[in-house]
């Protein structure tokens, strides 16, 4: 596996790590939601659903390439919080106009469709939250170049990390990275010799959601202990 790949699943580890102990840090503080007099806090917690757009490529996302290829298509998901950590479950599926992967010798493949099914965790800072994703993802390869094998879906790990922010209402806007990875890509070239190769594709998209049972506004006073603590 790729440097790239251990390094965004070190950062999507490190962010829900991060969360969790600033959750514990806050329980064992006596930090509790209370109402009136606090700060405004939003609260992530809910199911939601939206569109998303990007581009994907087999390299770094270029919307100037003629390698990358647009992709649309939606999204639903939930989120749970527990004071700043938030976490939950998400699926995507999309459409693309053409990404190609170049396998050498003239061989190439052409990425139309993907899919994936991922968990996600980050620390909310109020309306911005930031969270690092992984799961399992899939892809849809037609043949291009030599390559005379028939269409072919293959699946493999994902992972990624990014930044989301809400606004008024239920409405928020994210920015994503992702990587793709699909192990053992069988192919048949011209003169009937077979190829194994690993494939690495990457994306960068922007998700416009709605949820339909987040409360937008949480109440927390800026510090609150209990009376075991005699404050």
């Amino acid at each position: 596996m790729s440097r790239k790949f251990f390094a965004l699943l070190t950062l999507a580890g490190i962010a829900a790590s991060f969360a969790s102990f600033a959750s514990a840090a806050d329980m064992a503080s006596g930090y509790e939601p209370a109402g009136g007099g606090g700060e405004l806090a939003y609260d992530w917690s809910g199911v939601y659903a939206g569109v998303q757009g990007g581009v994907q490529s087999k390299g770094v996302p270029n919307p100037f390439s003629s390698r990358s290829g647009w992709a649309f298509g939606g999204q639903v998901g939930a989120n749970f919080q527990a004071g700043p950590l938030v976490y939950g479950g998400e699926f995507d599926g999309t459409y693309s106009t053409g990404t190609d992967i170049r396998l050498g010798d003239g061989a190439e493949l052409e990425q139309t469709m993907t899919g994936a099914a991922k968990l996600r965790a980050g620390v909310s800072l109020d309306r911005t939250l930031i969270y690092g994703t992984a799961g399992y993802g899939w892809a849809k390869l037609k043949p291009k170049g030599t390559v005379v094998s028939d269409d072919q879906w293959k699946g493999g790990f994902v992972v990624g990390a990014g930044v989301e922010q809400a606004f008024a209402g239920r409405t928020s806007l994210k920015v994503e990275y992702l990587m793709h990875r699909l192990n053992d890509v069988e192919s048949t070239v011209v003169g009937g010799a077979t190829r194994s190769d690993d494939v690495n594709t990457q994306s960068l998209s922007s998700a416009s959601t709605t949820a339909s049972e987040r409360r937008p506004w949480r109440e927390y006073p800026p510090r609150a202990f209990s009376s075991r603590f005699g404050a």
